[in-house]
């Protein structure tokens, strides 16, 4: 198993700004440390370039972000003040995301110790999300002619609003998220199918939400290789997630999306996504959990 990761571009931030952008860093030494990955499995990401950017962003959008002319309201709706070091390590995590599905074509299964920005639209950012990687990945890999379709499971706590509104009406990428109904984003995007739940679901409810959809989604995606968008919000823990799934709720979660993936012979690609816990060891935990279940499911 390949994975990639970009944690060696320091985006500096505000004192006391919430995005815990020091995780990245810290999961993976805690990968390394608990002997779930090796150093030789562990690949820098390699920044993304424009052009390919721009199979799903729009050039006014990329020229702002590259000269440093987004306005207040922009920033304000991403999350981060801007700044070269921003949009170099956005670049890598996209490249993460790129370089991770290349090689889950190859291997079965890959990862990307970041990605999972799935608030950016085409014209704009969101929710901490400068560019969207899976959206990206996707559109690389069919211009390489490497895919014809894929399959987003989004089982982040909040709606891949970007991803659903990037791939709205293309019937060759199939978009299924599990959220917060009443959670962010407060405006929905449509999925191509879309399950939101109300605050406060337990690991059964969920679990059992979950057992019902992913056959039907796999079944009509058809696809060729499936984006896990593995984010950790559904924790009790998480400080912006309002759902309640245990730690041993998380590690069902993946178990069942990864041997539904492992069965049908799909390449599987994870992204990080969301994790706000306090503190954040929590966060982590369930994010060693997943490449856990990864490797238990695809030795």
């Amino acid at each position: 198993m390949r994975v990639f990761h970009c944690d060696q571009y320091a985006v500096p931030l505000p004192p006391g700004h919430r995005f815990p952008m020091e995780k990245y860093r810290l999961l993976r030494e805690l990968l390394l440390a608990r002997g779930v990955l090796s150093p030789s499995q562990l690949q820098p990401s390699i920044p993304i370039s424009r052009t390919d950017l721009e199979r799903v962003h729009t050039p006014r959008y990329l020229e702002a972000l590259w000269t440093g002319t987004l306005s207040e309201a922009e920033l304000r709706r991403l999350g981060f003040p801007w700044s070269e070091d921003l949009l170099v390590r956005s670049c890598a995590s996209v490249g993460g995301t790129v370089g991770a599905a290349r090689a889950a074509l190859e291997d079965g299964l890959s990862g990307n110790l970041a990605g999972g920005t799935h608030h950016a639209f085409p014209d704009h950012g969101e929710g901490y999300c400068v560019f969207n990687d899976i959206a990206v990945a996707i559109r690389v890999l069919q211009a390489e002619r490497r895919i014809q379709r894929a399959v987003v499971v989004d089982l982040d706590v909040h709606q891949g609003n970007g991803t659903a509104a990037v791939f709205e009406g293309d019937d060759s990428v199939f978009t299924f998220s599990i959220h917060g109904e009443h959670n962010f984003p407060f405006r929905k995007q449509r999925s191509s199918r879309d399950v939101g739940l109300p605050d406060g679901v337990d690991d059964r409810a969920y679990l059992e939400v979950l057992a019902t959809h992913l056959p039907e989604v796999l079944e009509a995606a058809g696809a060729d290789i499936l984006f896990y968008q593995a984010g950790v919000d559904p924790l009790a823990e998480d400080s912006l997630g309002r759902l309640s799934l245990s730690h041993a709720g998380i590690r069902e979660r993946d178990l069942f999306v990864l041997q539904a993936a492992w069965h049908r012979g799909l390449p599987i690609v994870l992204t990080l996504g969301g994790g706000y816990a306090k503190p954040i060891t929590a966060t982590l935990e369930a994010h060693v959990g997943t490449y856990e279940a990864a490797l238990s499911v695809f030795r």
